[in-house]
Order: structure tokens, then C-alpha cells, then sequence
């Protein structure tokens, strides 16, 4: 048989609030820190790719841009 519930349906189960945080501010760094590797990547190969930088000055490149954006965004 169906079960009657009274109240609100907002109402269910408590929230476990400090793991909500935890798992947001996670998911906000992931996103944060996925980006700036994803566009430093993207630079580092277009010196590599459209300049004569070569692959190891582009290397080098992702490497200072991932640097540089890890302590700007932190």
C-alpha cells in the first residue's frame, strides 16, 4: 500500500550541510582549476603550432601558464 506522508515534501530527510559545502566547493575548483589547464593548454599550443616556439618552448609555456594561473587564482 502506498504510504501517507503529511507535511511538505521539503521536509524529507535532514541535509547534511557541511558536506554539501565541501562537495560545492570541490566541484568549484575542479571547474576553476579544469579551465585555466584547458585554455593554457589551447595557448601553449597555438605558440607551438602557429609560431616557431617548437614543442618544448610551448611546454615550457603551459607550464609557466599553469603556474602563473594557480597562484592568481587562488
Amino acid at each position: 500500500m502506498a504510504e501517507h506522508h503529511s507535511g511538505p515534501v521539503e521536509m524529507g530527510a535532514p541535509m547534511d550541510y557541511p558536506e554539501h559545502e565541501k562537495t560545492y566547493n570541490l566541484f568549484v575548483a575542479g571547474a576553476k582549476y579544469g579551465t585555466l589547464f584547458c585554455v593554457s593548454l589551447m595557448v601553449a599550443m597555438a605558440a607551438g603550432f602557429f609560431t616557431g616556439a617548437g614543442f618544448f618552448s610551448a611546454l615550457l609555456l603551459l607550464i609557466i601558464l599553469n603556474v602563473l594561473g594557480f597562484i592568481v587564482l587562488r
